[in-house]
């Protein structure tokens, strides 16, 4: 699909219920009652396929954290090989891999001109800027790294089915719905789907069944299976297979909130808005694989301190040369620069600390599971979102950035306080779509879903191999863990494969 492989179509199948499940989350009171809208990959490389195409590993600590939470082998000195081995990176040094499947490419040269400024504002408030935010933690703003390969999206699809599709022992399956794990007793034995209105077909397994259906969908197929909470299962007549009430708990997202300015130049709105604009751009994607449709949305970035007494950065920083509103979220629309010049400037808090859960609705696969994100639930989240706002006004208060800002649109002068910047978050915050750990990965049976090896407690043969089993989210963008994950879990199956 041509708005799948080029990087812009990014705003083009934001809302587009063929390769886009568009989940939306309840009414969370964190959010002032609001509902948030959450779109999902329903097309092969999952939602590799849909998202801004942003590759951010996340912290070391991130990972020296899975360890210590009981969870031997997962370290950064651990999962670095494996960030390693997936990498065809165009970054020089040995903190990556330069013959991986997957291309991570150094898009610099070809972002909008006022990435520059954003980058001198951070300057200005005493953040280094590197050429690498992929390269050694601390602050630190930059460019953002993107998985793109000669103009057009690299997904997992891309990177890993396609050279794969001639195997013998790989047969793909499309548009088809998983709909239960099949059991023998505690073993998973195959899987259960539908194509269509057709009849239920299965699929059995010689060896293990893999589950890798995302932070939504395999905690949703565990508890259609029998696998979850014990009291959901029987109110929508499950049979139990093994209760567990981790399954579908634990639900961690990173909540943003964006500031949007009118510039004194121009930005990426009036190449975009326009229709003559878009075809112009059209025209030279299509002849060069250049110009901005060969770019992400979010251009300028950085992870940083959101005060000098953090011992960690706490803030990732988000910068886009293009500005547009985004819809309530059962409306449907395009996604489509505004008509004046403007630029977003955002945050989100790295480790918040509110937990979600996500819980089928019926026994009906086909109907969307229910998800209550438990946005802002803590203080430590409340205040570290005051934190980033508080931070945004101080980078448009630069010399760099305040000679380029006409006006703030939002929220707007009048929003001031701490207890304004709070009460701005409830209103306005959103999901960065990072949603993780609904199958958390621990050594306790009775407070996660599988353990290190990524095996479900209690059971044989079935393994979760995704961002669900993430014991913390990730300090940043979860794509990129998400593959590691997928990397070492795959080691994990021929390790554990009988005669091996």
């Amino acid at each position: 699909r041509f708005w799948i492989r080029t990087p812009i179509g990014y705003g083009r199948i934001f809302y587009d219920p063929s390769v886009n499940w568009m989940y939306v989350a309840e009414a969370d009171p964190g959010l002032a009652g609001r509902e948030s809208y959450w779109p999902r990959g329903k097309v092969l490389g999952g939602s590799s396929s849909i998202n801004a195409m942003v590759f951010i590993r996340g912290e070391p600590a991130d990972f020296d954290d899975w360890a210590g939470a009981g969870n031997p082998g997962w370290d950064w000195a651990s999962v670095l090989p494996y960030f390693r081995k997936m990498e065809r990176s165009a970054f020089p040094g040995p903190l990556h891999g330069t013959d991986g499947p997957l291309s991570v490419s150094d898009a610099s040269r070809h972002m909008h001109p006022l990435c520059q400024v954003y980058l001198e504002a951070c300057r200005q408030l005493g953040f280094p800027t590197v050429a690498d935010l992929n390269g050694e933690p601390g602050d630190r703003a930059g460019l953002y790294p993107l998985s793109t390969r000669d103009g057009r999206r690299e997904s997992t699809a891309t990177a890993y089915l396609k050279p794969a599709r001639h195997r013998p022992n790989l047969t793909v399956v499309t548009g088809a719905h998983a709909t239960r794990i099949l059991f023998e007793g505690r073993r998973a034995v195959g899987v259960a789907y539908r194509r269509g209105g057709g009849p239920e077909e299965t699929v059995l397994a010689a060896g293990e069944v893999i589950l890798s259906a995302g932070s939504v969908n395999s905690p949703q197929l565990l508890q259609l299976s029998g696998v979850g909470p014990a009291r959901l299962l029987e109110r929508h007549g499950i049979a139990v297979v093994a209760g567990n009430d981790a399954v579908g708990a634990n639900l961690q997202d990173h909540l943003g909130v964006d500031f949007l300015y009118r510039s004194k130049l121009p930005t990426l709105n009036q190449q975009l808005n326009p229709w003559w604009g878009k075809l112009l751009a059209g025209m030279r994607y299509v002849t060069t694989r250049g110009g901005p449709l060969g770019l992400s949305v979010n251009q300028g970035g950085g992870f940083v301190r959101g005060r000098a007494d953090r011992t960690r950065t706490n803030l990732q920083l988000y910068f886009s040369p293009v500005s547009y509103i985004k819809a309530p979220p059962r409306t449907r629309p395009l996604l489509n620069p505004d008509p004046y010049p403007g630029f977003l400037l955002g945050y989100s808090a790295c480790r918040p600390t509110s937990r979600g859960e996500i819980m089928i609705r019926s026994a009906d696969p086909f109907e969307a599971p229910a998800i209550r994100p438990g946005y802002l639930s803590t203080n430590h989240d409340i205040e570290e979102m005051v934190e980033g706002s508080r931070l945004m006004r101080r980078l448009a208060a630069t010399p760099a950035l305040s000679a380029l800002i006409a006006e703030e649109l939002q929220p707007g002068a009048a929003i001031a306080s701490e207890a304004d910047f709070a009460d701005d978050a409830r209103k306005r915050a959103g999901t960065v779509f990072h949603p993780c750990g609904t199958c958390i990965m621990g050594p306790d049976p009775a407070r996660s879903v599988v353990d290190p090896r990524l095996r479900v407690h209690g059971l044989e043969g079935l393994r979760v191999i995704d961002a669900s089993i993430f014991p913390n989210v990730t300090s940043g963008n979860t794509n990129a863990p998400a593959i590691m994950v997928g990397e070492k879990g795959a080691d994990l199956v021929l390790e554990d494969a009988p005669g091996r």
